[in-house]
């Protein structure tokens, strides 16, 4: 007998949330089927690529992401190239020189050079603070005050600060509010109610469940991912119904894989390699378990991962 297809699309659907503005704005999830499965359902919106730029530079990274910026050492002016590489949808400005425990830059120096980013780039932008909650807080709301009507991402809130970010970005200044948890679909849903009892409505939010470097306890990753999207769709639990971005790239570039030079690991072969592999394959494993979108950081990992998403969609 001839095998017929019987699509088994769910009525439920994960929100579609619009980044940016004009005609490159982005829109993420939208989606009533499990990620890649177009033959139960259509997904509306592909899934997304952003390209991570920091304004401490490139200095210690691989040498491909180097001579891709080549002699650019202009945050600016990085931005800009970062928008036009090949396979990016959105640029995603890392303020990871606000840590106290590093360049501690100022609140006003960290907004000031969000504000020219954003105004220099025709893509949509998402920020990312030094993983510092107290001082990612300030930051974020001057940011959210400085980009007031760029519609961008502020990634992330947690829950020891949800409450400042999401009243800022999400209530005062109409950002979009990423909503970062630890591996945990209970700890995930518990920060959406959360955010959505302060008054962040669910079509201004996504989720960032976590995520880690392939190898690094990576089930615990694609599980969390899976079960949320499972939840959201075949359970119809609103407040998992958010999209999901997973910035890959942060996790990816502090393994040992990634960074242990050729001099003191000549047996597993080229370094830059390594790390566009890691990168590569801890985007492709996120994307195959539910996420919508991804943040990456070295021009090959972002065209290879551009074309697998043509491909399987």
């Amino acid at each position: 007998m001839p095998f017929k297809l019987t699509p088994q699309p769910f009525k439920a659907a994960i929100k579609e949330v619009e980044v940016g503005s004009g005609d490159k704005a982005i829109k993420l999830g939208g989606e009533k089927t499990f990620p890649f499965y177009t033959f139960d359902a259509e997904m509306p919106n592909a899934p997304k690529i952003g390209v991570e730029i920091s304004d401490l530079g490139f200095e210690n990274e691989v040498a491909g992401i180097k001579d891709f910026y080549g002699d650019v050492t202009n945050i600016v002016e990085m931005a800009k190239k970062a928008a036009a590489m090949e396979g990016a949808d959105f640029v995603v400005l890392r303020l990871e020189g606000a840590d106290p425990n590093g360049a501690n830059k100022s609140v006003e120096e960290c907004a000031e050079l969000a504000k020219a980013v954003a105004d220099a780039i025709d893509v949509p932008m998402a920020v990312m603070g030094c993983k510092n909650d107290e001082k990612d807080s300030e930051v974020f709301v001057k940011v959210s005050e400085v980009l007031s009507g760029k519609n961008v991402m502020i990634l992330s809130a947690k829950e020891a600060n949800y409450k400042t970010i999401g009243a800022s970005a999400g209530l005062a200044y109409g950002q979009k509010v990423g909503a970062e948890s630890a591996v945990d679909i209970n700890l995930a849903k518990q920060l959406n109610v959360l955010m959505t009892q302060l008054g962040v409505k669910p079509e201004n939010m996504v989720m960032n469940v976590g995520t880690a470097a392939a190898g690094y306890g990576y089930e615990y990753v694609a599980s969390t991912l899976d079960r949320t999207k499972a939840a959201a769709l075949a359970q119809n639990d609103n407040m998992l119904q958010m999209p999901i971005v997973t910035p890959i790239s942060t996790e990816t570039f502090n393994v040992k894989e990634a960074v242990a030079s050729e001099e003191d690991m000549p047996e597993w072969g080229s370094q830059e390699t390594r790390a566009i592999d890691m990168e590569v394959v801890t985007a492709a494993a996120c994307l195959a378990s539910g996420s919508n979108a991804v943040i990456l950081r070295h021009p090959a990992s972002v065209a290879t991962v551009s074309k697998l998403i043509k491909e399987l969609m």
